[in-house]
């Protein structure tokens, strides 16, 4: 294999993780919105560090490698092409946004184990802080601009 391939296999790798993470994140993210007990809440949101440690390794594999595709591709792509551009400011926004929601989501889980340590009873603030519409735009912004890098990727609208 030469040097395109195995960049374009990292990169692929990274967008795995990238994608695979996302989707775990939300998959927990619900499964929490559907409890009422708040250590069954704890015990999802913090499985959800495990999506983020995913998240995090293909955020890093996707720029790096992505980035040195396109110099190295034999197809002529451009740093100023359309879709290059269209994807780094996506992989920005869904990085910010994911950030951000991911820090509320932090004191969600924070506040679940705090009542979960005081009896474990069902919580309306717990509740109102998993259907937090902040958060969850922020969240789910964040897996719109992923889905969106995707398509972007696949697509190469301008090339």
């Amino acid at each position: 294999m030469g040097e395109y391939q195995w960049l374009l296999f990292f990169h692929v790798t990274g967008a795995f993780l990238l994608v695979g993470g996302s989707v775990l994140a939300v998959v927990l993210n619900v499964s929490a919105l559907r409890r009422e007990r708040p250590s069954e809440i704890a015990l999802l949101l913090n499985l959800v560090r495990f999506a983020v440690a995913a998240i995090g390794a293909g955020v890093l594999l996707t720029i790096v490698f992505g980035l040195w595709l396109v110099s190295a591709a034999p197809y002529g792509y451009s740093y100023g092409s359309f879709w290059v551009i269209a994807a780094l400011v996506l992989w920005v926004v869904a990085n910010a946004l994911g950030w951000r929601g991911g820090e509320r989501d932090k004191h969600t889980r924070e506040l679940a184990e705090r009542l979960a340590a005081e009896g474990d009873a069902p919580s309306g603030a717990l509740r109102a802080r998993l259907r937090d519409p902040v958060s969850l735009t922020l969240s789910y912004g964040s897996g719109l601009a992923v889905l969106l890098i995707v398509v972007d990727m696949i697509w190469k609208p301008g090339a």
